[in-house]
Parts: C-alpha cells; sequence; structure tokens
C-alpha cells in the first residue's frame, strides 16, 4: 500500500531440503561412451597472420592499422572531442559522417541500424564468428545535465522534499560529485533516467535489437542494461537492502568464530543463530523458531548464505522484521525506506519491462546478456537477473548475468549462484568481464569514505578472474546445461580456458564455453577460435553515426590504453599486410 514498506521481487525458497536428493543440473547422465569417442579439443595458433585476417580485405587491414595507431596516441586523444568538431564543421554533415565510416565508426561498430548490419553478421558467421548486438545510441548529455538527471532519480520524493533523511549508507546513495555516470568510465553504455516514457523507448530499442539478432542467427546473442530501464532510486535501495542483509549474516558468522570462511563454506548453527536473533529483540523466540523450520532450511541443522538469503522472500514471516542492527549506532533500523505510490509502481514498471524483453529472447531463440553496472546498483541487478533465470532457464541458459572480477567479492557471488542454480535446478548461464569501472569506483570509495570494492592490482584481478573460471568450468563438466562466455582480450586468459578444457573434456562441439570479443579488436584471438571450431563472438555495437559517437570517444579511450601495452595485434596486421604485397595480392578477396 502506498507509504508502507514495498514487496520485494520474489525470492523463491529452496525448493527442496539440503542434504537430500535434487534433480537439478548437477543430475545430467554421465558423459561416458560419448567422452571416450570425442575428438580432442583442436589446436589454435594465435601466430598465424594469414589465418588470423583470412576474413579481411587489404584496405580492412590498413584502416585496422591507422586507427589502432591513432588510439595509441595520448596527444591526439587527449583533444579527439574538439577535432572531431572541427572536422564536422570544416566537412559538413554528409562528409563527416563518410570519414567516420572509412575509420573510427567502420573499425568499431556494425552500421546504422538493422538492415545495414546485416552484410558484416553474415560475413563473420561464414569464418566462424557470431554476434552479440547491443545498440551503442546514448543521450549526449553536458556533465551538468547527466549530474542533475542523476540526483533527482536517486533520491526519494521524501529526501528531495525535505520531510525524510536517507537511511541507506553512503555507497548507496546518490553523490553529487560522481553524478556523471560516464566520466571515468571508458566503454561502458550509460544511461541517465528521464521519466518512465524513456523507459518504455529504452525497453522498445531493446526489443528491436533482439527481434534483429534473431533475424540474422539462431544462435545470437543480445546486451541489455537494466538502469535503461526504470528509476536507478529503486536499485540503490533494494542493493542496500541485499548488502545490508548479507552483512548481517557474516556478523553472525564472525559471533560463530566462521569469519575466515568462504561464502559457501559458511554455515551457522541454527540454536546459535536462534539466540543471537532473540537477544537483539527483533521479535519473539516463538517467531524466530517459526522461521528457522525444517520446511525452509531442511535438516542439517545449519544456514548458510543461500538459505539466509531465501528468508527475506515476501512470503516468509520474517518479511515483516526486515530490521538489522546498525553497526555505528547498535540500533535496529529497517531495512528498506519507504516508498510513495508512485515509487511503487515505478518500481513495477521496471520488473515488467525485464518480464517483456526476456519473454521476446524466448520467441525467437536469443540469448539475453544483462551488463554488469556499478558496484553501487551491482547486487540489485544481479538479484533481479537472477529472479529472471529462475523463470526463464529451465530448460536451456537463455538469460546470462555478468561477473566483474575486479571485485573482490567476484568469486563468492560466483559460487553462490551457481550452487542455487544447483538447488533449485534451473540453468547456469555467466559471463565472465575483468569490468569496466575501476577508476571511478576506486575514487568514489575513496571520497566518500566506504571500503574500495575493486582487487588491489591487476595481478590480482587476473587471478581472481582464472579462480572464477576454473571454478565454473569445473561445473561445466558435471552440467551439460550450464554456460560460460569469457568475454577476454587477454590472450592468456584464452589460453588458460584452452588448456582447461582440454584437462575437463569440454569439447567446443558442446558450446558450453563461449569466447568474446569487441568489434574491431583483437581479430587475433577471435578468428582462428572461429575458424578451429570454438563458439566465439564480437560484441557489435550498431547505431546512427552522430548517437554512437559518445560510445566511440570511450571506445579510443579504452584502446589507448590497451595498445600502450600491447603491440602484438598490431606486428599481425603489418605481417599479413606485407606478406600480400609481397606476392602482389593488391586485391585480396575473402573466400
Amino acid at each position: 500500500c502506498a507509504g508502507g514498506h514495498p514487496p520485494l521481487p520474489r525470492l523463491s525458497p529452496v525448493p527442496t531440503a539440503r542434504g537430500q536428493p535434487t534433480a537439478g543440473p548437477r543430475a545430467v547422465p554421465e558423459r561416458g561412451a560419448a567422452e571416450a569417442s570425442r575428438p580432442p579439443v583442436p589446436a589454435v595458433d594465435f601466430g598465424n597472420a594469414q589465418e588470423a585476417y583470412r576474413s579481411r580485405r587489404n584496405w580492412e587491414l590498413v584502416r585496422n592499422l591507422l586507427v589502432l595507431r591513432l588510439c595509441a596516441s595520448p596527444a591526439l586523444l587527449a583533444r579527439h572531442e574538439q577535432l572531431l568538431c572541427v572536422a564536422r564543421r570544416l566537412l559538413g554533415q554528409r562528409l563527416f559522417d563518410k570519414l567516420m565510416k572509412m575509420t573510427f565508426y567502420g573499425q568499431f561498430v556494425a552500421g546504422e541500424d538493422q538492415q545495414s548490419i546485416r552484410p558484416l553478421i553474415q560475413h563473420n558467421r561464414a569464418f566462424g564468428v557470431g554476434s552479440i548486438l547491443d545498440y551503442g545510441v546514448e543521450e549526449d548529455l553536458s556533465p551538468e545535465e547527466a549530474e542533475q538527471k542523476e540526483m533527482e532519480s536517486c533520491t526519494s520524493a521524501a529526501e528531495r522534499d525535505g520531510s525524510g533523511t536517507s537511511k541507506r549508507e553512503k555507497q548507496y546513495q546518490a553523490h553529487r560529485a560522481f553524478g556523471d555516470r560516464r566520466d571515468g568510465v571508458i566503454s561502458a553504455r550509460t544511461y541517465f533516467y528521464a521519466n518512465e516514457a524513456k523507459c518504455d523507448g529504452h525497453m522498445e530499442t531493446f526489443l528491436r535489437c533482439i527481434e534483429a539478432s534473431g533475424g540474422v542467427s539462431d544462435d545470437g546473442f543480445s546486451a541489455i542494461k537494466l538502469t535503461a530501464l526504470g528509476r536507478p532510486q529503486f536499485l540503490l535501495q533494494f542493493s542496500d537492502v541485499l548488502t545490508k542483509w548479507r552483512r548481517f549474516f557474516h556478523q553472525m558468522a564472525a559471533e560463530q568464530g566462521k569469519a575466515e570462511l568462504t561464502a559457501m563454506d559458511m554455515k551457522l548453527e541454527v540454536a546459535a543463530l536462534q539466540e543471537s536473533v532473540a537477544k537483539m529483540g527483533i521479535a519473539s523466540r516463538a517467531e524466530i523458531e517459526d522461521w528457522f523450520t525444517t520446511e525452509t532450511l531442511g535438516v542439517s541443522g545449519t544456514v548458510d548464505l543461500l538459505d539466509w538469503s531465501s528468508l527475506i522472500d515476501g512470503k516468509t514471516k520474517l518479511s515483516k522484521h526486515l530490521v538489522v542492527p546498525n553497526p555505528e549506532t547498535g540500533q535496529l533500523e529497517p531495512l528498506l525506506s519507504r516508498f510513495t505510490e508512485e515509487e511503487e509502481l515505478q518500481m513495477t514498471r521496471m520488473l515488467q519491462r525485464m518480464d517483456i524483453l526476456a519473454k521476446k529472447a524466448t520467441e525467437v531463440g536469443v540469448r539475453l546478456m544483462v551488463d554488469a553496472e556499478q558496484t553501487y546498483f551491482q547486487p540489485a541487478i544481479s538479484r533481479l537477473t537472477l529472479e529472471m533465470q529462475r523463470k526463464f532457464n529451465v530448460e536451456k541458459p537463455l538469460i546470462f548475468n555478468t561477473y566483474q572480477c575486479y571485485l573482490q567479492d567476484a568469486y563468492d557471488n560466483v559460487t553462490l549462484d551457481v550452487e542455487l542454480a544447483r538447488r533449485e535446478g534451473w540453468c547456469f548461464g555467466a559471463k565472465l568481464v575483468r569490468g569496466a569501472y575501476m577508476a571511478q569506483e576506486r575514487t568514489r570509495a575513496a571520497e566518500i569514505g566506504y571500503k574500495d570494492p575493486i582487487n588491489p592490482t591487476y595481478e590480482d584481478t587476473n587471478a581472481m578472474y582464472h579462480r572464477c573460471l576454473n571454478y565454473v568450468l569445473e561445473e561445466l563438466k558435471h552440467n551439460a546445461k550450464a554456460k560460460v562466455m569469457v568475454a577476454s582480450h587477454n590472450e592468456d586468459t584464452v589460453r588458460f580456458t584452452l588448456g582447461r578444457m582440454e584437462e575437463l573434456g569440454l569439447h567446443p562441439a558442446e558450446r558450453q564455453v563461449y569466447f568474446g570479443q569487441l568489434l574491431g579488436m583483437c581479430d587475433q584471438i577471435s578468428f582462428p577460435l572461429g575458424q578451429a571450431g570454438f563458439p566465439v563472438y564480437k560484441y557489435m555495437p550498431y547505431g546512427p553515426v552522430m548517437e554512437v559517437l559518445p560510445y566511440l570517444s570511450r571506445r579510443a579511450l579504452e584502446n589507448s590504453g590497451i595498445m600502450k601495452g600491447a603491440q602484438r595485434e598490431r606486428q599481425l596486421l603489418w605481417q599479413e599486410l606485407t606478406r600480400r604485397l609481397r606476392m602482389g595480392n593488391f586485391f585480396y578477396r575473402p573466400a
């Protein structure tokens, strides 16, 4: 009801008690005879320039070299926005568009609309490379406009009119200095909330993107961002709830001397937990005993973090007691702020849009990738994605969640979600990335005053990526319906994956392990993989030239960082181009 606590999105209880047999993905039959007769995992040569660029004409190699060289020039990149403005004034819009299509736009963007991207998609498919379609348009706002929109959409009505103060923790409050979420982000598209009609427009755009993906291939992906589909205030509040609830669990674990265990290994003794909760005065002992029953928790006498999360299901008796102790004040505080009737409707519309997109993806046979975003939105995004997986990943993984491995809690997040999929019997689907928001996240944590969520070093992030990946690959060995997308431009990571696939007997023909790179980058990884029979995809943004320019600007900046540390791609491009010219093959045509 208006002014009350809003219902949380459905958080399904575990269908079978722990310690009893389940009929989930783990129950997949052993591969047995098929394993014995399977051919070995194909070898891939990432140093063979002729094979890597077999799909590219000479002028495309020249463009690739030119663009990557320009992206490696700090002086040019520092002034690239001014240079683009000057070029547009001098050339006029028509010639400027042609120049962009011959250079940066042509390198990193698939085309302007659904029809113009078809030839490139079909061409790449002929050489073994699929597509992840992503409508790359974003609103061209000034920093001041972006900041204003963010502050208005991330604060509640009570906070704006001064009748209430935010009970959310610092990390989950809007801060004017970080209102422009594009700042310090080098590649990801950014959406700012304007109104519900704008969100409906974004949903329609995503629907067209899903239809386009389904229309050009039978194994495509489409990418979406949840910040495009609703008011971000809800994501902040829900993230705050989930984080506080998990922290409450860890606080109870520390009391029981289990603070040093991994998230999946923490199992709280129910009797001691009931005693602790009773002492806090959250509810009567009879009520507390009613929460922790065999029906909800199984017969083990312990509670793990997945059981704990199921306790805040809207159907449990605990949901009306959504309070946790504030570690600073020692007082019990409600988990959820009060929503107005309009805010509750906005939250409902966001969930409805997600449902419409997932149903469309099911209808046309397209996998849906939910992109990761900033850590202050991510707990809610991951939980809402998990709810879609529960509903739509019954027979196969249609919905893929994204895990950013530069986060310190990445391994806990991956292992918990894999275990939940096992218990509940739905198909796990994941995309593993390093992450796109590091500079912004680090600065925000330092200036606002909360713990930096990012791994301390690049080496730590690599180790986390390989740890998460290894865990998921081990799951794939036992679970034929689980899938993972290894989204990485790092050749060492790709080689690590291929090595583990060989050791675990994961053959590319089973299409459990996908690889992904951005369009216009790392063809020397993508095309050898595709030609060897591995499922590999290019992340393909598309949209009108002027509307994709904000994306292109950040893509150029991202390439700057990559090209400073790695010359391998340019060396292979030169090697193949000079080989063709020496042989007199001036007008090479891919076959």
